[in-house]
């Protein structure tokens, strides 16, 4: 399993303990692995959800970080969406 994928679930779920996200969102990290999130959680896996987010490891890295704000690394290209949009600007507010 991705060294990555685990350190970005453990910072994912540190995000969340102070949030309110009631859906299923996974981030898919190219050539990594997924990550899927919930009301339970951050965790490595690869399941249907109800947002999926791609981008390459870096980016993500970068968001998680507080250095991209997830809604310019759309605008820009870096990161794509697939899925319910509004879910997606909902956890645009979990990881600023």
């Amino acid at each position: 399993m991705s060294e990555f994928l685990e350190k970005a679930a453990s910072e994912l779920n540190t995000k969340l303990s102070a949030a309110d996200f009631d859906g299923t969102a996974k981030f898919d990290v190219a050539g990594e692995g997924a990550i899927m999130m919930d009301s339970a959680g951050a965790r490595v896996g690869d399941e249907d959800a109800d947002v999926t987010l791609s981008a390459d490891a870096e980016t993500f890295q970068a968001i998680f970080d507080g250095e991209m704000n997830p809604t310019s690394a759309f605008m820009t290209g870096k990161l794509t969406v697939d899925g319910d949009m509004g879910m997606a600007m909902k956890l645009a507010a979990v990881l600023a």
